[in-house]
């Protein structure tokens, strides 16, 4: 690589004029899973031999000032990579505060929308809505966030929208070995109101990329 390319992709790199750590910390604060050296590296744009041993340095270097400043957190490894951590002695606080969480009641809305879903999976939102007489997007997002709702996969309909269904953290919540406890409710058909589309004819998504796209296709079709 020629002296005015190598400049030419320095100049190309976001912040690269900024000092590592800080670039390093960005990453790891804004990042909702672990990250590893070598994606650092790609993501930074650093070439060097030595680039791995810059950033577990740059590491190193912010946790030792988390540690002078006695910060609530410094970054760990964790499953291949590197993560922003709460600190292990503050475990039983953030517990506490996740436990509220889960102990927040359902708005009727919420229980009638869930209730749709767990009898008829995999639903349509459409249908969600004709059931309800309500658009229900705001409500969908909240069960998917709480865990309760996930997409499955999409109908064999024109634009073929996503299907929702329950999740474990449902059956584990309302203390169902499987659907088939489901009491009977008067007016809920328990069965299927659409056919999911075969790998055949849909092309092949991973869960992150069904995950990340589930915030579009709200907002789309609202």
């Amino acid at each position: 690589m020629s002296e005015s390319q190598g400049s030419l992709d320095l100049q190309q790199t976001p912040c690269s004029s900024m000092p590592l750590e800080q670039r390093v910390e960005a990453l790891l604060f804004a990042s909702e899973r672990s990250l590893s050296e070598t994606k650092m590296k790609t993501i930074l744009g650093i070439e060097d031999e030595d680039a791995t041993k810059q950033i577990k340095a740059s590491i190193e270097s912010l946790n030792t000032s988390y540690d002078k400043d006695n910060r609530a957190f410094r970054i760990e490894r964790i499953a291949g990579g590197y993560r922003v951590m709460t600190r292990e002695e503050l475990a039983p606080l953030v517990s506490r505060l996740h436990e509220q969480r889960q102990q927040q009641k359902l708005s009727q809305a919420a229980l009638e929308t869930l209730s749709i879903i767990a009898y008829r999976q995999p639903v349509m939102r459409a249908e969600i809505e004709v059931i309800r007489g309500v658009a229900c997007g705001e409500v969908l997002r909240g069960l998917m966030e709480r865990r309760l709702v996930k997409i499955v996969g999409r109908a064999e309909e024109l634009g073929r929208p996503m299907l929702y269904g329950t999740t474990k953290e449902f059956l584990s919540i309302f203390g169902l070995a499987n659907l088939n406890d489901l009491p009977d409710v008067q007016g809920l058909v328990r069965e299927p109101s659409w056919k999911p589309a075969t790998s055949e004819d849909s092309p092949k998504e991973s869960k992150e990329e069904v995950s990340e796209s589930t915030e579009v296709v709200e907002q789309n079709t609202e």
